[in-house]
Protein backbone atom coordinates (compact mmCIF):
# COMPACT_ATOMS: atom_id res chain seq x y z
CA UNK A 1 0.00 0.00 0.00
CA UNK A 2 1.29 3.51 -0.69
CA UNK A 3 1.24 6.22 2.10
CA UNK A 4 -1.06 8.95 1.36
CA UNK A 5 1.53 11.24 3.09
CA UNK A 6 5.50 10.60 3.52
CA UNK A 7 8.10 12.25 5.12
CA UNK A 8 11.76 11.35 4.38
CA UNK A 9 14.82 12.55 6.07
CA UNK A 10 13.12 15.96 7.43
CA UNK A 11 15.49 18.22 9.30
CA UNK A 12 14.77 21.83 10.26
CA UNK A 13 16.72 24.43 12.17
CA UNK A 14 15.86 27.75 13.78
CA UNK A 15 18.71 29.77 13.39
CA UNK A 16 21.21 27.40 15.68
CA UNK A 17 18.64 25.65 16.96
CA UNK A 18 17.94 22.00 15.75
CA UNK A 19 14.35 21.58 15.90
CA UNK A 20 13.96 18.38 13.81
CA UNK A 21 16.57 15.57 13.07
CA UNK A 22 15.96 13.17 10.70
CA UNK A 23 12.30 12.82 10.46
CA UNK A 24 10.98 9.50 8.57
CA UNK A 25 6.94 9.00 8.41
CA UNK A 26 4.50 7.20 6.48
CA UNK A 27 0.94 7.23 7.06
CA UNK A 28 -1.45 5.30 4.86
CA UNK A 29 -5.06 5.92 4.17
CA UNK A 30 -7.41 5.47 7.02
CA UNK A 31 -4.92 6.07 9.44
CA UNK A 32 -5.84 7.35 13.09
CA UNK A 33 -2.49 9.16 13.83
CA UNK A 34 -1.76 10.53 17.77
CA UNK A 35 1.24 12.63 17.50
CA UNK A 36 2.71 13.40 20.91
CA UNK A 37 6.00 14.55 22.68
CA UNK A 38 7.18 17.49 24.97
CA UNK A 39 6.52 21.20 24.67
CA UNK A 40 9.35 22.52 22.69
CA UNK A 41 10.15 18.88 21.33
CA UNK A 42 8.99 19.85 17.62
CA UNK A 43 5.24 18.70 16.78
CA UNK A 44 4.38 22.44 15.86
CA UNK A 45 7.37 22.57 14.20
CA UNK A 46 6.07 19.53 12.09
CA UNK A 47 2.97 20.23 11.54
CA UNK A 48 3.84 23.66 10.09
CA UNK A 49 5.85 22.15 7.21
CA UNK A 50 3.18 19.90 6.26
CA UNK A 51 0.70 22.83 6.35
CA UNK A 52 3.48 24.74 3.82
CA UNK A 53 3.91 27.45 6.68
CA UNK A 54 7.59 26.29 7.07
CA UNK A 55 10.00 26.25 4.14
CA UNK A 56 11.23 22.48 4.04
CA UNK A 57 15.16 23.08 4.51
CA UNK A 58 16.36 19.45 3.92
CA UNK A 59 14.49 16.07 3.50
CA UNK A 60 10.85 15.47 1.78
CA UNK A 61 7.15 15.47 2.18
CA UNK A 62 5.00 14.23 -0.23
CA UNK A 63 1.41 13.39 -0.58
CA UNK A 64 0.67 10.63 -2.74
CA UNK A 65 3.57 10.98 -4.03
CA UNK A 66 3.94 14.61 -5.32
CA UNK A 67 5.36 16.91 -3.10
CA UNK A 68 3.11 18.24 -0.43
CA UNK A 69 3.36 21.94 -1.43
CA UNK A 70 1.14 21.25 -4.71
CA UNK A 71 -0.98 19.21 -2.65
CA UNK A 72 -2.18 21.38 0.07
CA UNK A 73 -5.91 21.03 -1.09
CA UNK A 74 -5.71 17.64 0.18
CA UNK A 75 -5.01 18.44 3.70
CA UNK A 76 -8.10 19.68 5.86
CA UNK A 77 -6.60 21.44 9.13
CA UNK A 78 -8.16 22.33 12.24
CA UNK A 79 -6.25 24.49 14.55
CA UNK A 80 -6.02 24.41 18.24
CA UNK A 81 -7.30 27.83 19.07
CA UNK A 82 -10.81 27.69 18.14
CA UNK A 83 -11.85 30.45 20.53
CA UNK A 84 -14.27 33.28 18.74
CA UNK A 85 -15.75 36.71 19.73
CA UNK A 86 -18.55 35.48 21.01
CA UNK A 87 -20.15 39.19 20.40
CA UNK A 88 -19.35 39.38 16.70
CA UNK A 89 -22.72 38.16 14.97
CA UNK A 90 -21.66 35.13 12.44
CA UNK A 91 -23.72 32.16 12.06
CA UNK A 92 -22.83 28.84 11.80
CA UNK A 93 -23.25 28.11 8.28
CA UNK A 94 -21.00 31.25 7.73
CA UNK A 95 -18.25 29.85 9.64
CA UNK A 96 -17.85 26.62 7.63
CA UNK A 97 -18.35 28.63 4.23
CA UNK A 98 -14.71 30.43 5.27
CA UNK A 99 -13.52 26.97 4.62
CA UNK A 100 -13.73 27.70 0.85
CA UNK A 101 -10.23 27.77 -0.70
CA UNK A 102 -11.17 29.37 -4.16
CA UNK A 103 -9.15 32.36 -5.08
CA UNK A 104 -11.92 34.00 -6.49
CA UNK A 105 -12.93 36.84 -4.81
CA UNK A 106 -16.90 36.10 -3.59
CA UNK A 107 -18.50 39.44 -5.00
CA UNK A 108 -22.17 38.61 -4.31
CA UNK A 109 -22.15 35.45 -1.52
CA UNK A 110 -21.68 31.95 -1.76
CA UNK A 111 -24.19 29.84 -4.86
CA UNK A 112 -26.89 27.81 -3.74
CA UNK A 113 -24.40 24.47 -4.36
CA UNK A 114 -21.61 25.48 -1.96
CA UNK A 115 -24.37 26.24 1.29
CA UNK A 116 -25.80 23.34 0.49
CA UNK A 117 -22.65 21.75 0.43
CA UNK A 118 -22.38 23.96 4.23
CA UNK A 119 -25.50 22.29 5.21
CA UNK A 120 -24.24 18.55 4.32
CA UNK A 121 -20.92 18.83 6.33
CA UNK A 122 -22.92 20.21 9.17
CA UNK A 123 -24.94 17.26 9.19
CA UNK A 124 -21.81 15.15 9.29
CA UNK A 125 -20.69 16.60 12.13
CA UNK A 126 -23.86 16.79 13.62
CA UNK A 127 -24.37 20.27 13.72
CA UNK A 128 -27.28 20.94 11.01
CA UNK A 129 -29.54 21.97 13.47
CA UNK A 130 -27.36 24.57 14.75
CA UNK A 131 -26.36 25.81 11.28
CA UNK A 132 -28.13 28.98 12.08
CA UNK A 133 -27.28 29.50 15.33
CA UNK A 134 -24.60 32.11 16.08
CA UNK A 135 -21.11 30.64 16.05
CA UNK A 136 -20.39 32.27 19.98
CA UNK A 137 -23.82 30.89 21.58
CA UNK A 138 -22.42 27.29 20.79
CA UNK A 139 -20.06 25.19 23.69
CA UNK A 140 -16.40 24.65 23.06
CA UNK A 141 -17.35 21.05 21.67
CA UNK A 142 -19.93 22.50 19.80
CA UNK A 143 -17.48 24.76 17.96
CA UNK A 144 -15.16 22.41 17.67
CA UNK A 145 -17.27 20.35 15.81
CA UNK A 146 -17.77 23.49 13.63
CA UNK A 147 -14.16 23.87 12.96
CA UNK A 148 -14.19 20.52 11.94
CA UNK A 149 -16.95 20.64 9.45
CA UNK A 150 -15.02 24.11 8.10
CA UNK A 151 -11.80 21.80 7.46
CA UNK A 152 -14.11 19.45 5.75
CA UNK A 153 -15.49 21.74 3.22
CA UNK A 154 -13.40 20.98 0.92
CA UNK A 155 -13.20 17.00 0.84
CA UNK A 156 -9.89 16.93 2.07
CA UNK A 157 -8.00 13.41 2.58
CA UNK A 158 -6.04 14.27 5.41
CA UNK A 159 -7.54 15.85 8.52
CA UNK A 160 -5.09 17.39 10.71
CA UNK A 161 -6.20 18.49 13.98
CA UNK A 162 -3.85 20.23 16.62
CA UNK A 163 -4.69 19.53 20.15
CA UNK A 164 -8.48 19.45 19.35
CA UNK A 165 -9.79 19.15 22.55
CA UNK A 166 -7.25 21.61 24.83
CA UNK A 167 -10.20 24.22 25.91
CA UNK A 168 -13.06 21.44 26.28
CA UNK A 169 -14.81 19.45 29.07
CA UNK A 170 -14.56 15.70 29.33
CA UNK A 171 -17.93 15.45 27.61
CA UNK A 172 -17.40 17.78 24.91
CA UNK A 173 -13.50 15.69 24.56
CA UNK A 174 -15.38 12.24 24.12
CA UNK A 175 -18.16 13.60 21.86
CA UNK A 176 -14.94 15.31 19.19
CA UNK A 177 -13.37 11.68 19.23
CA UNK A 178 -16.60 9.85 18.70
CA UNK A 179 -16.70 12.19 15.86
CA UNK A 180 -12.99 11.14 14.31
CA UNK A 181 -13.86 7.54 14.75
CA UNK A 182 -16.71 8.04 12.86
CA UNK A 183 -15.01 10.38 9.99
CA UNK A 184 -11.54 7.82 9.87
CA UNK A 185 -13.47 5.71 8.05
CA UNK A 186 -13.49 7.58 4.96
CA UNK A 187 -10.42 9.88 5.37
CA UNK A 188 -7.23 9.93 7.53
CA UNK A 189 -6.82 11.43 10.61
CA UNK A 190 -3.95 13.01 12.00
CA UNK A 191 -3.98 14.73 15.92
CA UNK A 192 -1.74 16.14 17.50
CA UNK A 193 -2.52 15.81 21.35
CA UNK A 194 -1.45 15.79 25.02
CA UNK A 195 -4.83 13.80 26.18
CA UNK A 196 -3.34 10.38 25.89
CA UNK A 197 -5.70 8.76 27.61
CA UNK A 198 -8.02 9.26 25.07
CA UNK A 199 -6.34 9.75 22.26
CA UNK A 200 -5.51 6.19 22.39
CA UNK A 201 -8.87 4.66 22.71
CA UNK A 202 -9.20 5.79 19.20
CA UNK A 203 -5.47 5.76 17.53
CA UNK A 204 -4.35 3.16 15.58
CA UNK A 205 -0.60 4.51 15.16
CA UNK A 206 1.64 6.97 17.65
CA UNK A 207 4.50 9.22 16.76
CA UNK A 208 6.60 10.24 20.05
CA UNK A 209 8.18 13.69 18.71
CA UNK A 210 11.23 14.53 20.69
CA UNK A 211 13.70 16.32 18.22
CA UNK A 212 13.40 13.01 16.60
CA UNK A 213 10.80 10.32 16.17
CA UNK A 214 9.48 7.31 16.93
CA UNK A 215 6.82 5.31 15.56
CA UNK A 216 4.39 2.88 17.53
CA UNK A 217 1.74 0.95 15.75
CA UNK A 218 -0.50 0.28 18.93
CA UNK A 219 -3.68 -0.83 17.00
CA UNK A 220 -3.18 -4.83 17.78
CA UNK A 221 -2.39 -3.78 21.78
CA UNK A 222 -4.85 -1.49 22.63
CA UNK A 223 -6.96 -4.03 24.82
CA UNK A 224 -3.76 -4.10 27.04
CA UNK A 225 -4.12 -1.24 28.23
CA UNK A 226 -7.59 -1.09 29.02
CA UNK A 227 -8.68 -2.25 32.82
CA UNK A 228 -11.56 -4.48 34.00
CA UNK A 229 -13.60 -0.92 33.98
CA UNK A 230 -12.78 -0.07 30.60
CA UNK A 231 -10.18 3.07 31.48
CA UNK A 232 -7.44 3.21 29.31
CA UNK A 233 -3.85 3.23 31.32
CA UNK A 234 -1.84 5.77 29.79
CA UNK A 235 0.80 4.90 32.53
CA UNK A 236 1.52 1.00 31.25
CA UNK A 237 1.36 2.38 27.69
CA UNK A 238 3.75 5.65 28.52
CA UNK A 239 6.18 2.51 30.52
CA UNK A 240 5.81 0.33 27.38
CA UNK A 241 7.04 3.09 24.67
CA UNK A 242 9.30 4.19 27.33
CA UNK A 243 11.02 0.98 27.85
CA UNK A 244 11.15 0.28 23.75
CA UNK A 245 12.65 3.31 22.75
CA UNK A 246 15.01 3.59 25.63
CA UNK A 247 18.10 3.62 23.54
CA UNK A 248 16.62 5.81 20.86
CA UNK A 249 14.95 8.82 22.98
CA UNK A 250 14.29 10.37 25.91
CA UNK A 251 10.74 9.19 26.10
Amino acid sequence: MSPILEIKNLYFTYEKQRALENINLSINKKDFLAIIGPNGGGKSTLLKLILGINKIQKGSIEIEGKASSSCLKKIGYVPQNTNVNTDFPIRVFEVVLMGHTSKRRVLFGYSKDEIAKAYNVLQKVGMKEFAKNKIGSLSGGQRQRVMIARALFTDPQILLLDEPTSSIDAKGQKEVYELLKILNKDITVVVVSHDISIILEYASKVAYINRTLILHDIGANQNKFKTKDEHFCEVELLNLLGSKTKKECSC
